[in-house]
């Protein structure tokens, strides 16, 4: 997941960093560096937000002239895919458990941005859910 991201320079010559499709993500940098190194760590601090709230991710749109992509860690895009999933589905916590027939508090480390999860334990739970996971080289 790329979300595209707007770099603008302040009058103090520093640069503000905003995301179209995930407006909690702010933030600013010294220099274009800094604010790009910034702006991955914004976004996926911003993701929290979305999972505390239990609201799905709005997904990446094409990035317009002037924007950067910027990276979604590949476990937490696989954790926004879940989390996605499950909202659409309607599937709560104690539901994927009972799906994968797991403890409720291992879905909830799933689900935890924070948490470290193995990539075939994501494929698991969106396997309970009827969905594939893919990876691709490019």
């Amino acid at each position: 997941m790329k979300y595209p991201a707007s770099f603008t320079r302040t009058e103090n010559d520093k640069f503000v960093v905003t995301f179209r499709d995930i407006p909690e993500a702010i933030t600013q940098g010294d220099d274009e560096a800094e604010a790009l190194a910034m702006a991955a760590d914004a976004l996926l601090t911003a993701m929290d937000f979305y999972f505390e709230d239990r609201r799905p991710v709005p997904a990446p749109s094409a990035p317009e002239e002037g924007e950067q992509l910027i990276d979604l860690p590949l476990s937490a895009s696989a954790k926004v895919l879940l989390l996605n999933e499950m909202l659409t589905q309607k599937v709560r916590p104690a539901d994927l458990a009972r799906l994968m027939d797991i403890k409720p508090q291992e879905v909830n480390r799933i689900i935890d941005l924070g948490h470290s999860t193995k990539i075939d334990t994501l494929a698991a739970a969106l396997k309970a859910l009827g969905r594939e996971l893919d990876l691709v080289i490019r």
